[in-house]
């Protein structure tokens, strides 16, 4: 080799396959070590690969930011553990992008959220050359991967990660190791994580957030039509078992709500409003009570596909109003731990319960419908449109 040659040769980055590897273990606090140090890692997540950079080392964020290039498409995002981090770093965001980040993350999605100058969370302490790279139009992207490497990561690192771009949906993408290009990323790419094929092996989804509003910045694994629905306002109506008032809350307030809108029901997730039910002491597939499908079905509603489901944490978590048929309900769900008191209420909105028909035969349950539809009528009268 001559002189010239050898000012000319460059290090390979070390290529660990993660399941042949005896400790995966061992792989994971070998990239939190090479990144820590400065070094970059292309590791998996659940749409391509994507090559790290630890986000408080300038020197590595400023190599990614040589590659990202003056595309606003091709700017790094920075990658966190869960949705809730993210509000460590954007402490303006607004209902609409806590909603989003909890229904989309962990999963194929890029949420841009807009940052202020006088921002007071962490975005402000991360590294110059950081925001620089992530910044563009006061907003700053961001991703919770689903893939456990990149999960795993993070969680040994004091800080996030700063991510290279994705590639356009039609070009190239780096579905699998072997299409990282080692060459043009040069001696600052230390190590490549090789956990073959990405699970979707195509970009995620951007979506910007501004405020109460939304608009799609680049398709990907996740389409428009998904995110309008993962942004609707869902409805949540709660009773016991999920067999005869709660059914009957949701459909007749999808009834009430299509006819207000002028809609048919169909096309109230297109209008972005959903209906759900739920029991707190439900099993999973019960139908609604015979009684229940006749009565609703002299209005023309059908709810002979009904099927029960308790209601649980992760629902909770996901439903933006929950509306309760008594009393003792909304006190479960306020002694269920969940931070939910400010969007959970009772039907009736002078607190009175909606007794439960049950065993009280066609009479009972028609008085009971007459009540949830008079007190169901108040609510979706006071609904400020969309």
């Amino acid at each position: 080799m001559t002189r010239q040659d050898s000012k000319n040769a460059r290090t390979m980055p070390e290529v660990v396959e993660f399941r042949a590897s005896a400790d995966p273990r061992d792989v994971i606090h070998r990239a939190v070590e090479v990144l820590s140090g400065g070094g970059l890692v292309a590791i998996p997540t659940d749409t391509v690969y994507a090559v790290a950079a630890f986000g408080l080392n300038e020197d590595a964020v400023a190599s990614l930011l040589d590659l990202a290039g003056p595309d606003p498409l091709n700017r790094p995002v920075l990658a966190v553990k869960s949705c809730e981090e993210v509000r460590d770093y954007v402490t303006n965001i607004s209902r609409l992008g806590r909603k989003l980040s909890q229904r989309c993350w962990p999963g194929p999605v890029t949420l841009g959220f807009e940052i202020t100058e006088n921002e007071t969370g962490l975005t402000a302490s991360l590294p110059k050359t950081a925001r620089q790279a992530l910044f563009d139009a006061n907003s700053m992207r961001f991703r919770v991967s689903a893939n456990p490497i990149a999960t795993s990561i993070l969680e040994l690192l004091p800080a996030p990660l700063v991510l290279s771009a994705e590639p356009d949906d039609d070009a190239e993408t780096a579905g699998s190791a072997a299409e990282i290009d080692a060459e043009k990323l040069g001696d600052a790419l230390k190590m490549i994580i090789d956990d073959g094929p990405c699970r979707y092996r195509k970009p995620s989804t951007i979506i910007d957030v501004a405020a109460e509003q939304w608009s799609l910045v680049r398709d990907g694994v996740v389409s428009e039509k998904t995110i309008s629905r993962l942004a609707t306002e869902i409805y949540l109506f709660v009773c016991t078992g999920n067999t005869c008032r709660s059914p009957m809350a949701e459909a007749l307030f999808r009834k009430l709500l299509a006819e207000r809108l002028q809609c048919s029901e169909d096309e109230l997730v297109n209008q972005g409003y959903l209906s759900l039910s739920a029991g707190i002491a439900a099993g999973y597939g019960a139908p609604a009570s015979p009684e229940s499908v006749e009565i609703l079905g002299q209005m023309g509603i059908d709810l002979s596909a009904h099927a029960s489901q308790p209601l649980t944490a992760q629902l909770l978590g996901q439903v933006d109003h929950v509306y309760t048929m008594t009393k003792s309900h909304l006190s479960a769900i306020a002694s269920s731990g969940r931070n939910v008191e400010n969007q959970s209420f009772t039907l009736a909105a002078d607190g009175s319960d909606i007794s439960d028909p049950i065993g009280g035969g066609l009479a009972e349950y028609q008085r009971c419908k007459d009540e949830i539809e008079r007190h169901m009528t108040e609510l979706v009268s006071s609904i400020e449109l969309r």
